[in-house]
């Protein structure tokens, strides 16, 4: 029997449908134009005959390009052979995937409970450590962003947790070690010394874990002092408290290695992770926990799951994934390109007035921008109501054909890990040009 080929609407029909019956997240729904994209492959997005560079891999999730072969036949064939078993049971790909992750995630982390994005993995997270510890309290950064569920909202620091207050109970925040701008500087010692009086002022026999980003993400690629991990998982280990490391943005080669602890050689007692297990490819995330609170769970109900959990069609493209992190080689070249992209960011900066500071680690890099460098005053405020500095900045970048996620005073420049010298060269290029704006911005008061 023949196959029918299944004919694509045209853009204009897709982008006015998009309009009419999708809500578009973190966006005030009227006037909004969005771009119709009709196919992707490696570090290309084409709009119709239209190629544009995608260069913060989505939103930092695409790690391993548009399209990897191996991950779409491993989705292919999975779906042939079986779409969906219950968490319960065992399945090939869920198993897989599972051992994977065990050996490629620091330490002795070895189980998981999976589900379907990094906003679920950090409810897990925080429901396993209060479970374990029977302690209710959970220390989190202001700088930080970990999902966007009533739970994993309060965790975050940034301005989408306003709308869903009150949130859940227990979530205390402290600040973060920012080497640019924050009150510790690069002092590691006043860093943790503050999150030791933190720990003394909330009763450390009430606090269940502390859970932090390696490196927090879309609040700013704020990269920590050397030290930093260490101290927190010192800390930790000083008053029974667990470690959770939000690796949803850092996991698998974002950072140059396989994950953000692996820079300061640390082992949580949890790792939640998402994006770049499935290269984005299909909804995926989890929470893997260390021996200790594996058997823990033995004798213990562990009350967390979904519908979804292992989903297999997900778990088939995430330990496709994993071996074509491996087969590729993308670790290490994520670490090669890395320094390249920071080296050649770091000259365009030197043109610009307004660049105050560029950072990051592997393909993983950030520009923030300022109105003063002297006094290191936003450019355009965190957490402000409006953004039309990133707006704006994120049209120029379109116009090039360039795509760079922006908020406020940063843009998150994190290309594919498979990307090219040449892709590499097209992407700054852009950039440089696009910061015209944000150098007149600076001086003028105008877009």
């Amino acid at each position: 029997m023949a196959v029918a080929t299944k004919r694509t609407a045209d853009p204009a029909t897709i982008a006015q449908d998009t309009v009419d019956h999708v809500l578009i997240s973190w966006s005030a729904q009227g006037g909004l134009k969005p771009l119709v994209i009709t196919r992707a492959e490696g570090s290309w997005l084409y709009a119709g005959d239209r190629r544009i560079l995608d260069f913060s891999s989505g939103l930092i999730n695409v790690n391993l390009g548009h399209g990897h072969p191996r991950v779409v036949r491993a989705i292919q064939e999975q779906a042939e052979r079986v779409c969906y078993v219950t968490p319960s049971f065992g399945e090939e790909s869920r198993a897989t995937l599972a051992r994977l992750l065990a050996e490629v995630t620091p330490g002795d982390l070895s189980k998981t409970i999976f589900t379907t994005g990094g906003s679920e993995a950090n409810e897990h997270a925080i429901k396993i450590a209060r479970l374990f510890t029977k302690r209710h309290k959970i220390l989190t950064q202001w700088r930080s962003f970990h999902g966007q569920s009533q739970g994993a909202m309060t965790l975050g620091g940034d301005n989408r947790r306003w709308a869903a207050e009150p949130g859940i109970t227990g979530v205390v925040h402290f600040l973060n070690p920012d080497p640019y701008r924050s009150v510790f500087g690069s002092d590691v010692q006043k860093a943790l010394a503050h999150v030791e009086e933190v720990i003394w002022y909330e009763g450390p026999e009430y606090i269940a874990a502390i859970l932090v980003e390696p490196i927090p993400g879309t609040s700013g690629v704020l990269v920590p002092p050397d030290g930093y991990l260490r101290g927190l998982r010192a800390l930790c280990d000083r008053y029974g408290i667990l470690l959770i490391l939000d690796e949803v943005m850092t996991g698998f080669g974002r950072t140059g290695r396989w994950f953000g602890a692996d820079h300061e050689g640390i082992v949580p007692d949890i790792l939640t992770f998402a994006k770049g297990v499935t290269s984005g490819y299909v909804p995926l995330g989890g929470a893997i926990v260390g021996d200790r609170i594996a058997r823990h769970f033995d004798a213990n109900v562990l009350w967390v799951g979904s519908t979804y959990s292992g989903h297999p069609l997900a778990c088939a493209a995430g330990a496709a994934t994993i071996e074509a992190y491996r087969e590729d080689g993308l670790v290490d070249r994520s670490a090669r390109m890395g320094n390249k992209l920071l080296e050649e960011l770091r000259r365009v900066a030197e043109r610009h007035p307004s660049v105050g500071d560029v950072r990051g680690r592997g393909l993983f890099a950030g520009i923030e921008l300022v109105k003063d460098r002297g006094t290191k005053e936003m450019l355009e405020r965190w957490n402000g109501p409006t953004s039309p500095l990133a707006n704006a900045l994120k049209s120029a970048l379109l116009q090039r054909d360039v795509y760079v996620f922006c908020r406020w005073n940063m843009l998150f420049v994190a290309p594919p890990l498979s990307v090219s010298d040449e892709e590499l060269a097209i992407g700054v290029r852009a950039i440089d040009e696009a910061l015209e704006i944000a150098d007149r911005y600076a001086a003028t008061g105008k877009i």
